[in-house]
């Protein structure tokens, strides 16, 4: 285990919340640019702003559904990581993040084939129009295929800070958002694809973003690499990470990503015990 990040173990909840929680809440804020830069400029566009901005806003409860169940593996996968970290284990740590890749994969294709199928349907009940749902069909169809790299980005990005590198994972959103200001008036204006050339920028920029995720999990500087051999979903891996997001993401960032003894007895008595192999 890196010596650098020692301090997971050593330094007070106090300072840890301050590391970690304050690049964590930025990188937070800094996601939210995705949607906000969207309807800047999807409000501008000549003639249909109005009717265009009207149909994309009712997408975002898909997009929040979609971030969830991001969380949801994330939450409670990355703080079970840190506890094998904290005592030692880094094989078993290894196999929580193998596990819980293998699972966002597997989540984001059941949620691509779901949001094809069926957003029309979802958008109408979210309260789109007639007037409006074309609009919403259009960027929803192209986000969709985007799915896989917002369930990585998010999912992954979590295991980053978990190890102690937050301002790691803040540069990773922050890649995303960059470039997704810059693309879509290129999109949207330049190319002349309106709403579908903002989704179309969005996904990219998810795309590159999940890139350098990736690329750190996959390389030389993480404490946790991921494996091919740790990806095979295991009941005994996968059920106790998702029994502890729940409570995992009602508690403090620091607490929730430091393998520290503090952190190991509110674990137990969230009764994660009675999971263990």
């Amino acid at each position: 285990m890196n010596s650098d990040r020692k301090f997971l173990g050593t330094e007070p909840v106090g300072r840890l919340l301050l590391k970690l929680a304050l690049p964590t809440v930025a990188a937070q804020l800094i996601n939210m640019l995705y949607n906000i830069v969207d309807r800047i400029y999807i409000g501008h566009i000549p003639g249909e702003g109005a009717m265009a901005l009207t149909g994309v806003g009712v997408c975002m409860p898909l997009i929040m559904i979609v971030s969830a169940f991001a969380g949801l593996v994330g939450n409670g996968g990355a703080p079970r990581a840190t506890i094998f970290m904290g005592r030692g284990d880094k094989e078993s740590a290894e196999k929580t993040l193998g596990n819980c890749f293998s699972l966002q994969i597997a989540v984001s294709l059941v949620l691509t084939v779901i949001l094809f199928v069926w957003n029309r349907d979802f958008l109408m009940a979210f309260g789109a129009s007639e007037n409006t749902i074309e609009y919403g069909v259009s960027y929803m169809n192209i986000y969709a295929v985007g799915t896989i790299f917002v369930q990585l980005t998010l999912g992954m990005n979590m295991f980053i800070t978990a190890q102690g590198f937050a301002q790691t994972g803040m540069l990773s959103v922050l890649i995303g958002a960059a470039a997704n200001i810059i693309l879509d008036p290129i999109f949207i204006f330049a190319l002349g694809m309106g709403v579908q050339g903002a989704a179309l920028a969005t996904i990219i920029s998810q795309a590159m973003s999940c890139a350098w995720v990736l690329a750190f999990l996959f390389g030389r500087k993480t404490t946790l690499r991921l494996r091919a051999c740790n990806m095979k979903l295991r009941r005994n891996i996968i059920l106790p990470s998702l029994a502890l997001a729940p409570r995992c993401s009602s508690c403090s960032p620091a607490r929730a990503f430091s393998p520290s003894a503090s952190t190991r007895r509110f674990c137990a008595t969230a009764e994660i015990s009675r999971w263990e192999p």
